[in-house]
Parts: C-alpha cells; sequence; structure tokens
C-alpha cells in the first residue's frame, strides 16, 4: 500500500526542512513529508561552520549577493529580490532563533551552535505535523496521470507534488537524467591546493593577504591566504578554487600559481620599497626583519630563496638579488600537485542544468509539479553562509509556487 501526500521533500538537509515548513505554514491542511536516505537529518547543517551552522552573510542587495555564486550568478538575480540576506534573518526570528554578524559578514545563530537551528526546524516540523521518514533511500521515481510515484528499498509513496532536495546525490541525478533532465557532471568547488615547496615547508600557520593568479589562465583571487602543513588554503584559495573548479578538474589538479604576497603592490613598486630601505638602513641584516607590515618567518624564507645570505646587511645586497627577492615578493611560482578537500563542507559544482529550471518557481520545465531546491541543480558558491542562502531562498519559492 503507498503513503499518498500532498507534497513529499526528498533529503532531509537544510533545503527540505525549510521546504517543507514553508509550505505546511501556508496550507497546515497539507499532508507533507520528508523523506531521508540517511539514519539522521540535518548532518550538514549540524557540522557546518565548525559546528555553529554559517546561516548566512550579511551582504543584503541582491546584485552584491550574486556575486558570490560560481555557477548561478545570472540565474539567482530574480530569486534574491523574492527572499535575500535580511529575508532569511527575519524568517529565523520569527522563529524564535536570533542570529549574530562577525566582522567577516559571516551570520550564526547568538547561541554560537549548530544545534539551535536544528531545534528550530525540528519544533517547526513537530507543531506543523509534518512527517519526516528516515532511511528511506529513493530507488525509482515516476509521473502517473495525477501524481508521482516514489519508491524507496522498503515502502511506496505518492505525492501531488514532489521537491527535490538531494544535494549532491549521484543517484537522484542518475534518476532525473533517466526522466529527461542534463545533469552537469559534478566536480570538486571548494577545496585547498597540495604544495611541496620548501618556500613554504617551515611555514604552517602563517596567514597573510595575497594576490594568487592560476598561470595561463584568467583566475585570480585576492584575500587573506594560509600557509599549511600540505601546502595552501584560505580565503584566497577557496576562491580560486570554486571560480575555477572546471578549469582545475581538466587540469587534473596539476598547476602552477604566482603568489604576489604584496597584493598592493606589484615587482615594480617592490623594487622601490627594497631600494629605499636599503638607503635608509645600510647596516640592518635583511633577513633579520621585513621592511613593511609581512610575516616575519615567510620574509626570512623569500630572502633565503632569493640567494641573499643569512647574515647579509642591506648595505652589501646586489642587485640581481634585490630583483631577485622583489620576484619572490609579488610573483613567486608555486607548482600545485593535487586538492584537498576544505573541512566537512563539501561542495561540488554540477547537477542540474540550469536552462531546465523555472527560477520564478524552481519547477522544473520539463515536468510539471517537480520542484529543486538547494545544491542539487548546478548552484554553488564560496564559503561564507551564501550555499546555505541558494537552500533558503530556493525553499521559500518553492513554498510559495505550491502555495499558490
Amino acid at each position: 500500500m503507498s503513503k499518498h501526500y500532498d507534497v513529499i521533500c526528498v533529503g532531509g538537509g537544510a533545503a527540505g526542512f525549510f521546504t517543507a515548513i514553508n509550505i505546511a505554514e501556508k496550507h497546515p491542511y497539507f499532508k507533507i513529508a520528508i523523506l531521508e536516505r540517511g539514519k539522521e537529518v540535518l548532518t550538514k547543517v549540524k557540522i557546518s561552520g565548525g559546528g555553529r551552522c554559517n546561516v548566512t552573510h550579511a551582504c543584503f542587495e541582491p546584485n552584491e549577493l550574486v556575486k558570490f555564486y560560481p555557477r548561478g550568478e545570472k540565474e539567482l538575480r530574480g530569486p534574491f529580490h523574492q527572499f535575500c540576506s535580511g529575508d532569511t534573518i527575519d524568517w529565523f526570528q520569527r522563529h524564535g532563533v536570533e542570529l549574530k554578524i562577525e566582522e567577516d559578514g559571516r551570520m550564526f545563530p547568538q547561541s554560537n551552535s549548530s544545534q539551535t537551528i536544528i531545534d528550530c526546524f525540528n519544533q517547526a516540523v513537530q507543531k506543523l505535523g509534518i512527517k519526516v521518514f528516515t532511511s528511506q533511500s529513493v530507488q525509482s521515481l515516476y509521473k502517473t496521470e495525477s501524481f508521482w510515484k516514489l519508491d524507496t528499498q522498503n515502502d511506496q509513496y505518492t505525492a501531488a507534488k514532489l521537491v527535490l532536495t538531494t544535494g549532491s546525490n549521484p543517484k537522484m541525478w542518475d534518476m532525473l537524467a533517466e526522466i529527461g533532465h542534463t545533469i552537469i557532471p559534478p566536480v570538486p568547488s571548494l577545496f585547498t591546493f597540495n604544495i611541496t615547496d620548501k618556500r613554504i615547508k617551515e611555514l604552517p600557520g602563517v596567514a597573510t593577504p595575497a594576490t594568487v593568479k592560476v598561470k595561463n589562465t584568467k583566475l585570480e583571487a585576492t584575500g587573506p591566504l594560509l600557509v599549511t602543513h600540505w601546502g595552501m588554503s584560505g580565503p584566497a584559495i577557496l576562491k580560486l578554487s570554486a571560480w575555477g573548479a572546471r578549469i582545475l578538474s581538466d587540469k587534473n589538479y596539476q598547476f602552477a600559481i604566482a603568489v604576489n604576497w604584496l597584493p598592493e603592490h606589484d615587482l615594480e613598486d617592490a623594487m622601490t620599497l627594497l631600494k629605499g630601505f636599503k638607503q635608509d638602513n645600510p647596516k640592518k641584516i635583511i633577513a633579520k626583519k621585513a621592511p613593511f607590515d609581512f610575516p616575519n618567518r615567510l620574509w626570512e624564507s623569500l630572502v633565503s630563496a632569493a640567494g641573499i645570505p643569512p647574515e647579509c646587511k642591506w648595505g652589501d645586497v646586489a642587485k640581481m638579488q634585490m630583483q631577485s627577492l622583489a620576484e619572490q615578493l609579488t610573483q613567486g611560482t608555486y607548482q600545485v600537485s593535487g586538492k584537498s578537500t576544505f573541512k566537512d563542507e563539501f561542495v561540488t559544482a554540477g547537477g542540474v542544468d540550469l536552462k531546465e529550471v523555472n527560477f520564478k518557481t524552481m519547477q522544473s520545465k520539463l515536468h510539471n509539479d517537480l520542484f529543486f531546491a538547494g545544491e542539487i541543480i548546478n548552484v554553488d558558491a564560496i564559503t561564507g553562509g551564501f550555499n546555505f542562502q541558494n537552500a533558503w531562498t530556493s525553499g521559500f519559492l518553492v513554498a510559495q509556487a505550491i502555495n499558490q
């Protein structure tokens, strides 16, 4: 005997819960169910933002907000005019959760705990009578004349309207391909660079602003760069990995980057600075202290890489050595060989082709009463609360469309 619902959301994550709750609030008499393939719901919410849940970002202008999405920038402009970061703050406030803004714009619950968001969703689901079924892995889905039919490994469900919020689930993408949808093959989007280079080998933990370019491409990003035990990380690297997800995958994660450790200056500027310093401090040892606001350990390493002996004084440095140091500072080349996943916040580029989604309603253009929310479609963002904002916005639009 199949169980019939007005709406079924497949995927018990952020987008699934948010969509179901918003539909139920407008239609208290609808029978709504959430199906989750795992034993637990909201697992990604739990670990996101280091267990604090980075709910959204304090960017309140839709035309600015879209710039954080390597895939989806054009398509999300309309949706963000319907439901933006400010609406997210209001929504959670109405549901008893106060958010706070951190210095870098990321927004977290005041409690600093992702459990607050999980409790908020669980309470809403209980109050609204939404059924949540775990260990329900969908094996097949197909459309009859009047409803959608789903088979899980042990049950059968039917639904008037079907919402898919399964994130980067290859099995679900395969099923969608079977019913005619185009799936853009997934590639990792947020990752750090594996680099073995003696200039940074002894420097894990050093962080400083930098501009990083991937050589022979147009990819470039500026921001804090963090040296790690395996190479380089930090916002500058993560931005590059997001915007370059496809290009870097095609290169099999073997490529060269140029790092400018003085993002405000170019080679010529650096030479002028160094010459000025040489003139003013002829008796000082070069390697001892950086002449500008710069991590000393990194300075020492770059001085050595430029072929300048450890005891050499500014007055004794040769022109060629100065040139070499300026190059190390502004255009040092580092070889990347491989990537590492960034924390547990695994994001992929790929999914349902955006051309097959109506961004006013998040409904499939190929099938009526089939909707998408969250990362199942080919939208992804850099780190900072933006992937969640896409989940809230798309979930809200689905709910609005179903409510009409």
